[in-house]
């Protein structure tokens, strides 16, 4: 079984969720980036997966207000619009690190593998915007 890298520190900056893993590297995640890609069952069918959460909807200026550790393997967010029951699993997290360093190594994985997208650090369910 992989070993899930854990958080050393989970911070709320005024630009973005910065989480500062314990093998020292650093993923910096735009508010409302996360707050779109939310995988609870009000934003994501549970039976399909299909994302049912409309951007419209989410205020452009959304932050993380506060967050709580969920368990040993993730954590929820209050986001300023009022939403708090998205999971967000720390594997997903750190696969879906959007810093410069994970996504060419994601875009290597893909070429290596055949693929011609960048689809691998996605936090399922989530779009590009």
């Amino acid at each position: 079984m992989e070993q899930i890298i854990m958080p050393n520190a989970i911070n709320l900056e005024d630009d973005a969720v910065v989480i500062l893993w314990e093998d020292a590297h650093r993923s910096p995640f735009p508010h409302r980036y996360l707050r779109l890609r939310c995988p609870c069952a009000n934003c994501v069918d549970e039976m399909s997966g299909k994302r049912t959460l409309d951007p419209d909807t989410v205020p452009k200026d959304v932050k993380a207000v506060d967050q709580l550790p969920a368990g040993k393997y993730g954590v929820q967010f209050l986001w300023t619009d009022a939403h708090y029951t998205g999971i967000y699993t720390y594997r997903v997290l750190r696969a879906a690190c959007p810093c410069i360093i994970c996504g060419e190594s994601r875009a290597k994985a893909n070429n290596s593998n055949g693929n011609s997208s960048e689809t691998g650090g996605e936090i399922p369910g989530g779009d590009a915007s």
